[in-house]
């Protein structure tokens, strides 16, 4: 197992980064909470990872903070939920949003995020309820606003839709009426956001 990858940001996008570390590059996917911490390319940053092995490939996935790597963790850990959605579900809503969900139950919370439908919330509400009022939360990272063209926020936007496995076609159309009613001062991370919703 890899526990965490030390090394420099050679490649960052909202879907994933790229950690050179000794000579050799790790591909890692990350949500935006991570992303939004990341330093920029050519710095170096620490990420405890997750990997998950399938018949087809080896995926790892990155957290800026062990918080995250937890809730994560917790998540793919309930039934339906693997890991592309639990990264769609820390992308949707900070680690902090998503617990306070389930602690105060809330279930148009959870199904807000996109691919998580009724069933599945209150599965996610029933199984980790009692378990995240046992624990202490940790502090989510702030969001850090980039002044990104319309054509750039767009199509860093839609790759990583796409990566967090959103058709394109549904992605592109979604984006689309968000610049169209948000215009061209929100930030990526926030544009994602709003499209996973």
């Amino acid at each position: 197992m890899i526990a965490y990858v030390n090394g420099t940001v050679t490649y960052k996008d909202p879907a994933y980064t790229i950690i050179d570390v000794n000579g050799i590059g790790y591909e890692v996917r990350i949500s935006l909470q991570t992303y939004t911490a990341l330093p920029e390319i050519g710095e170096r940053c620490k990420l405890v990872t997750y990997l998950n092995i399938r018949e087809d490939a080896h995926v790892l996935y990155g957290f800026w903070l062990s918080d995250e790597k937890k809730l994560f963790l917790d998540l793919v850990g309930i039934s339906g939920i693997g890991p592309s959605t639990a990264l769609v579900m820390l992308s949707s809503l900070s680690s902090n949003e998503i617990r306070q969900g389930i602690v105060d139950e809330d279930l148009r919370l959870i199904q807000s995020i996109k691919g998580i439908g009724s069933k599945t919330a209150q599965r996610v509400i029933l199984e980790l309820k009692d378990k995240i009022k046992k624990e202490e939360w940790g502090v989510s990272p702030g969001i850090k606003t980039t002044g990104n063209k319309s054509d750039t926020l767009r199509s860093e936007a839609l790759a990583a839709l796409v990566t967090l496995g959103i058709p394109k076609a549904t992605a592109e159309k979604s984006l689309d009426s968000i610049l169209k009613r948000e215009g061209n001062d929100i930030n990526v991370e926030q544009l994602i956001k709003l499209a996973l919703r």
